[in-house]
């Protein structure tokens, strides 16, 4: 006899403002709060939660664009809700909002259609493995040195965690001496066994990053993110033929052609996917083929819970990126929270979905519409 597969009866979305613990900046912008949009969509009594960190527009568009698209059809089926909203938006095009809201429905729909089965989101995926390798990030250009420290000895001496991320790029790149001082800050604090990475978003010149790089030589640096705009692939390419640390980007990619595009030229040693931008785990996990099809690992950008599962079904995964300043609400909105101990997350195997329970009480005085 044949199943009737369940439909999706809902598509709720929140939006929340949450103020950061103090200023945060990177070598580009400043910021005082993070905004969550977050989505819940339920077939009969079981509800999947998937999110983005957006602008509060993306809440309106989910509302009346993408939800009445999704109501009613299989909830199994994934993929036929993603082609029907990326079609829908096709004249509006991917990048930015459009992006962010698309991605939101889609890790709800696939959390969703795991509780549906009762299994494990991973599981769902394909696992290959049960761990995730993380890093810390943080480490803003706001920071004071004695915050800076803190934080990087939390990460390393009491979380084990064994590779850690700052951000260089002090206004806007116009300080260089600045950013050295805080690499060698940072280096100092971790020791010499712990990786070190930077991510000057962007914000350097070509020949200006390698400079930066080539006079850290001694500090021993295992990853620049984004040593000039991700726009540029000609000078990401310089760069990663002219420095030692592997080069990263890839965190502002919507679409598979970005992604073939950065590859096919040569430019990251190591590709980074944001499946809260680029369309979620179904395009995530096609991002990723993409990147293994060039011989590169692929790291997840930001949202640690959102990408969990997906990275732990992606064979060419380096790590996920443990950031601070959406770790601290993650770990505040959601029961299920995962710990970075020893420098990777253990998923539960037996929780269905992505493991996580919204923490209402907790979430709604943040909450703006």
């Amino acid at each position: 006899m044949a199943m009737t597969c369940p439909r999706i009866d809902e598509v709720d979305v929140r939006v929340y403002t949450i103020p950061t613990d103090e200023p945060e900046a990177d070598g580009t912008i400043a910021w005082d709060s993070t905004t969550m949009v977050l989505v819940h969509a339920r077939s009969g009594g079981t509800i999947g939660v998937g999110w983005t960190y957006g602008a509060a527009q993306c809440g309106a568009l989910i509302r009346s664009a993408l939800a009445p698209l999704i109501v009613g059809q299989p909830a199994l089926d994934t993929g036929r809700c993603f082609q029907a909203m990326v079609a829908a938006m096709r004249n509006n095009g991917r990048q930015g909002t459009i992006g962010y809201a698309i991605s939101a429905v889609d890790t709800a729909l696939w959390d969703l259609k795991a509780r549906l089965l009762d299994v494990p989101l991973h599981r769902l995926l394909g696992a290959v493995r049960d761990t995730v390798p993380v890093y810390g990030s943080g480490g803003f250009t706001t920071y004071s040195d004695a915050r800076l420290t803190e934080q990087l000895s939390r990460w390393v001496q009491v979380e084990a965690i064994p590779r850690v991320k700052i951000k260089i790029g002090q206004s806007q790149g116009a300080d260089t001496r600045r950013d050295l001082e805080r690499m060698r800050q940072a280096r100092e604090v971790i020791g010499s066994s712990v990786e070190l990475y930077v991510d000057a978003n962007g914000c350097y010149s070509r020949k200006q990053a390698i400079r930066v790089a080539h006079t850290a030589t001694d500090l021993d640096i295992r990853w620049f993110e984004e040593p000039v705009t991700s726009d540029d692939l000609e000078g990401l390419r310089e760069v990663r033929d002219a420095v030692d640390a592997d080069v990263a980007a890839g965190e502002y990619g919507f679409d598979l052609y970005y992604f073939r595009r950065m590859c096919q030229a040569q430019a990251v040693d190591c590709l980074q996917i944001d499946a809260s931008r680029c369309g979620g785990i179904t395009e995530w996990l096609r991002a990723a083929a993409v990147a293994a099809s060039f011989g590169l690992d692929v790291s997840a950008h930001c949202s640690p819970h959102l990408h969990a599962h997906m990275a732990a079904a992606t064979p060419n995964l380096r790590h996920l990126e443990w950031f601070h300043d959406h770790v601290r609400i993650e770990t505040r909105f959601f029961d299920g929270a995962l710990d970075p101990q020893g420098g990777a997350l253990q998923l539960d195997g037996s929780a269905p979905g992505n493991g996580l329970t919204l923490r209402e009480s907790d979430a709604d005085r943040y909450r703006v519409s």
